[in-house]
């Protein structure tokens, strides 16, 4: 895969034309710049943690997903004895994201951090084998 088709998988994710992105409000965006030797995958999470985060390479399959579970609580906060709460509204969230990378990743290679609610992935280029020249042996 070049990087075209890298290109061409996210702009099919960002269209929803992957089975395996369902679109709503939380599915969050993503930024990829190349360089010469890396690509850099960044993407906003806010209200995550790096715990709240999963990432998976399967082959050339980079899945990132994240699943936030809050409750609702009509009692006393059992952290905090002195607060009690009349009603708390929490919600549930999920994602899934999957991209299909180039085949001049090195996967061996891939780093994730998060900072800030964003995390970045770093995912360094594999060094392009040279042509090699076939010698022709005379019979």
């Amino acid at each position: 895969m070049n990087e075209l088709s890298f290109i061409d998988s996210l702009f099919n994710d960002m269209m929803g034309n992957t089975p395996s992105v369902m679109y709503c409000t939380n599915t969050p965006r993503v930024d990829v710049k190349e360089e010469d030797n890396a690509y850099t995958l960044e993407m906003e999470l806010p209200g995550r943690s790096e715990k709240d985060v999963n990432i998976e390479l399967d082959h050339d399959n980079l899945t990132i997903a994240s699943k936030v579970e809050e409750t609702k609580e009509t009692k006393e906060d059992k952290k905090d004895k002195k607060t009690k709460y009349i009603l708390k509204e929490r919600r549930s969230s999920s994602f899934e994201r999957r991209f299909t990378l180039p085949t001049d990743v090195d996967a061996e290679s891939i780093k994730a951090n998060f900072k800030n609610g964003i995390l970045t992935i770093n995912m360094a280029k594999k060094a392009i084998a040279a042509p090699k020249k076939i010698a022709i042996e005379a019979c």
